[in-house]
């Protein structure tokens, strides 16, 4: 997990620790618990117990209560700016009480609260209200009269902000309060750097202390009837959130199987990705997803390429808008040629950091060459063309004699397992990518495929009296460093070829099954998905990112190369711990979660500091139910097939609102296995 924050007047990404304790202080919960106590200074605060909602710029997070007292992360952002830390409600005088407090929406939180009003004669309350908060700096606070009398409710609004950059808040250097000043119908905050915040109110409060940042109305109220107050807040004009108007980029989509997770799992996703879409500045019409909020919502190549690639089903408008956003950044890069741009990210305690920019480097002509087969427009195959040969000239470069890619190290040269994968899966994409567009070079990337997996297969494969295991990676003198772990996966992720086909894998059938095996076995599957680190290597900690913990992206990827190797034992068994996990934390998985043996817990346990939602997360949901029907498209050459899993895990499937060809495309498993589609665009040749 790479821990980035936004910066208001840059898009460079700053960093912030891997681990965190919430900032000092406690105030109610519905839940009769407060927040965790505080932790070290400098340290990002968990957000697990926070409700957030995203609407990327836009984000508001809050406690359970719905009051927004400025501790912690608590607060409206906009562009990773702080306008709102403080909106406190209170009504004749006294806080009322939250008993409901929770998401309504990927960018909504809607909370219920009652108040006794001095007059009532029992212990009922008389008045009920309703906040509903937007990530888009709006709320609609409504309060009802439910005596057989009017009532005059005497309302408070006690607001303030710091105006502080995310990127402080989360290192508890937030900065002091800003005094507020009375501006139309609410009150205006202005920063040092002239940043600014405004609340605008309807109706007008009929009092506004500008000193104390209170707002005061006095409202008569029916009995029966109810009042409302809108609360509109922004740095100068509304928020225009980019998923709000990103329907064609991340369009409905419906799972419908005889388990009814599956469609409250691909709901719930398409909601968040909706709210992680991001435009580029410079091109407003490209978007791309963040990697996560609230602590990812910089650029991140890798992660944004990921997650277009998993949401090719859905079309290819999000990955052309990616791999353009991608492919300027080559051009404005000051790292070697041809490489994505990139920070480091640790990689646990056995290995050094590793580049992003290398694995965005070789997913991007892995993603150019799926898109195609997907049905990406030929206008914007040419274009991006170019930037994937920019990519495999990069990868060439730092592939050794036999073709290994070899990451730099502190001491020396490193060649990950994973980074072999992704090399050799851009090889052979790459190759065919460059012989359907009538480019030279598509023999000398079969031929270096080649020399990897024969490589591979003799410098990676360990024996031992259990079948063997690969390497996680080579040192620079050749030494390998044994241990286990979920990256393994990738190993099995093949990439798709034209007519329907899986590109060739590093191993062969033998070790294949060997690596299935271990996938599937407990040092590995926790019940809730892959550990990052198997459970009985040196360093093993459930909550290390990866050095145990369970990231989404990786157990999704086991799946499906499971599913296509034919290993659909070990497949169901993932996919069945990563749904289960799913329903735990409400549908909405963050990027990773405690690595702990499901036999000794009830529930998966969240990482603190994780990121929720995140988009490979979310993007995983539709890649494990395409997975499930096996789609394999070549929209170039007019035809579709179906592979689906003769396991039919979770019985009758049937996936509606995918797009081949550019055209609505939608089939069904039935329970014995068939696959049938039942839409597709005029024309397509159907197989199964």
């Amino acid at each position: 997990m790479d821990l980035t924050v936004p910066l208001p007047t840059s898009h460079q990404t700053a960093s912030a620790p891997a681990r965190g304790s919430r900032a000092q202080g406690r105030h109610p919960s519905t839940t009769g618990h407060g927040p965790p106590p505080g932790g070290r200074h400098g340290e990002p605060p968990p957000v697990h117990h926070a409700l957030v909602c995203v609407a990327l710029p836009g984000l508001a997070v809050s406690a359970g209560h719905g009051q927004l007292t400025g501790q912690g992360l608590e607060g409206v952002y906009h562009s990773g700016r702080r306008l709102l830390s403080r909106c406190r409600l209170r009504v004749f005088g006294q806080d009322p009480l939250t008993v409901h407090g929770g998401s309504a929406s990927a960018g909504r939180a809607r909370f219920v609260a009652v108040v006794r009003t001095p007059s009532d004669p029992g212990p009922d309350p008389g008045v009920t209200i309703e906040r509903s908060r937007d990530a888009d700096g709006s709320e609609r606070i409504t309060l009802r009269n439910a005596t057989a009398r009017p009532l005059r409710l005497p309302v408070e609004l006690a607001l303030g902000t710091d105006l502080a950059a995310l990127g402080a808040v989360a290192s508890g250097r937030p900065g002091p309060e800003l005094p507020a000043t009375v501006h139309g119908s609410g009150l205006r905050w202005t920063a040092p750097d002239g940043a600014r915040a405004v609340v605008a109110a309807d109706p007008p409060p009929q009092d506004a202390l500008a000193s104390a940042g209170l707002l005061r109305w006095e409202l008569d109220v029916a009995p029966g009837a109810a009042r409302t107050i809108a609360l509109s807040v922004h740095a100068g004009r509304p928020l225009r959130p980019a998923g709000r108007t990103g329907g064609r980029h991340i369009p409905d989509a419906g799972a419908e199987t005889d388990d009814p997770r599956a469609g409250k799992l691909l709901e719930t996703a398409l909601e968040d990705l909706r709210g992680l879409l991001v435009r580029d500045p410079a091109h407003p019409s490209d978007l791309h997803l963040a990697a996560g909020v609230p602590w990812r919502t910089a650029p991140a190549p890798a992660e944004a390429l990921w997650a277009a690639r998993m949401l090719l089903p859905l079309g290819t408008r999000l990955a052309a808008g990616t791999l353009r956003c991608v492919a300027r950044s080559l051009d404005a890069g000051s790292g070697p040629a041809g490489r994505v741009p990139g920070p480091l990210r640790d990689a646990g305690p056995h290995l050094p950091p590793a580049c992003t920019g290398v694995e965005a480097t070789l997913a991007f002509p892995v993603v150019l060459a799926e898109a195609r087969l997907w049905g990406l427009p030929e206008q914007d195959l040419a274009a991006l063309l170019p930037a994937a040969e920019r990519c495999l000239d990069w990868l060439r470069t730092a592939s050794d004699g036999d073709g290994l890619v070899a990451e730099p190290g502190p001491a020396g040269p490193v060649r990950r397992a994973e980074t072999q994968a992704h090399g050799h899966r851009a090889a052979l994409l790459g190759a065919e990518l460059l012989e359907v567009c009538g480019r030279p070079g598509a023999e000398e990337w079969r031929t270096r495929a080649r020399a990897m997996r024969r490589r591979f297969r003799q410098d990676f494969w360990l024996d031992d009296r259990a079948g063997g295991r690969p390497a996680a990676a080579l040192t620079a003198d050749g030494r390998p460093v044994p241990y286990l772990g979920g990256a393994m996966a990738h190993l099995l992720d093949t990439g798709l070829l034209g007519a329907g086909r899986h590109a060739g894998g590093l191993l062969d059938e033998v070790r294949a099954a060997q690596v299935a095996r271990l996938l599937g076995g407990p040092a590995l599957d926790t019940g809730w998905g892959l550990r990052s680190l198997g459970a009985s290597e040196p360093g093993y900690n459930p909550f290390g990112h990866r050095a145990g913990a369970v990231r989404v992206h990786e157990t999704a990827v086991a799946v499906s190369g499971l599913a296509a190797a034919g290993h659909e034992k070990e497949a169901f068994g993932l996919l069945r711990g990563l749904l289960d996990a799913a329903e735990s934390f409400a549908y909405r998985l963050p990027e990773m979660y405690a690595g702990e043996q499901r036999a000794e817990r009830g529930v998966p346990v969240p990482h603190p500091s994780a990121c929720r939602p995140a988009a490979v997360a979310a993007a995983a949901a539709v890649h494990i139910l395409t997975a499930l029907v096996g789609v394999r498209p070549d929209a170039p050459a007019g035809t579709v097939a179906l592979h689906p899993m003769r396991r039919v895990p979770l019985g009758a499937v049937r996936l509606s609102g995918l797009s081949v060809a550019g055209r609505p495309f939608a089939a069904r498993v039935s329970r014995s296995g068939l696959g049938i589609v039942e839409e597709a665009a005029d024309g397509l040749q159907l197989g199964v």
